[in-house]
């Protein structure tokens, strides 16, 4: 019996690994990739805490919600109250300078009627009228808003197409003469005739300014009977400042 030869060659394939000498290796170069992992980090594996489970099951989740930012939240505290102080500076630089050749677009004062001019006017008006009593505010606010109303129902009655807002607007504004020469009366008081003599021309300037405004040519020749409750009203308002 002949003993057994030496085992065959193994031959790798292609799926084996290759085992090579030291001097083939030198040859041989190459790279490993990086394996594409991805990991699942959804919202599957957070787990929610007792109070969070308590509060849905107990149909109180809506308290958990969180609102997107809205843009308009953000907006300056002028303009969520509307109040455009360029605006009013125009309107008010329209009735202290009544005059039409100035150029001024003064339909402005009520076409874009606003409320937080004329009330500031009125308010300041009130603060100068106040000479320690405190009750001539209410007064002048109240005749503001309902003497703005009789004017607004008289000039409907004749024909008028103006608006409340509109007459408020135009009659808040209007009392800027009035305030103009509160500071000439402290200066001329002592003089009885230079003081009614500016008195008068103040109620002209203010009943000027309003009348301009809100007597239109559809009144006709109705006009003066809006324009004199108007100057009665603007010298109501005097009174209440000088206290006659």
């Amino acid at each position: 019996m002949q003993p057994p030869g030496p085992p065959p060659a193994y031959s790798p394939t292609n799926g084996d690994f290759t085992f090579v000498s030291s001097a083939d290796a030198e040859e041989l170069s190459g790279s490993i990739g990086a394996p594409d992992v991805k990991l699942n980090l959804g919202g599957d594996f957070i787990k929610e805490s007792t109070a969070t489970t308590f509060l849905r099951q107990r149909g109180y989740g809506w308290l958990l919600e969180v609102e997107d930012d809205d843009p308009d939240d953000n907006k300056p505290l002028l303009e969520e109250l509307d109040i455009d102080l360029k605006d009013i500076y125009y309107k008010i630089r329209c009735v202290l300078m009544p005059m039409p050749s100035l150029g001024f677009n003064r339909q402005v004062v009520r076409d874009n009627p606003d409320f937080w001019g004329p009330l500031a006017v009125v308010l300041f008006f009130s603060m100068i009228s106040l000479y320690g009593q405190f009750r001539v505010v209410s007064w002048i606010i109240t005749i503001w808003i309902f003497g703005s109303l009789t004017i607004f129902l008289l000039a409907r009655v004749l024909g008028g197409e103006v608006a409340y807002g509109q007459v408020l607007g135009v009659i808040g504004y209007s009392l800027l003469p009035l305030i103009v020469i509160a500071p000439v009366l402290v200066v001329v008081g002592s003089f009885e005739v230079v003081s009614t003599l500016i008195k008068l021309f103040g109620v002209f300037w203010a009943a000027y300014s309003a009348a301009s405004l809100l007597v239109g040519e559809e009144f006709k020749t109705k006009k003066p009977l809006l324009i004199y409750p108007i100057f009665l009203l603007y010298i109501y308002f005097l009174s209440l400042y000088t206290g006659v």
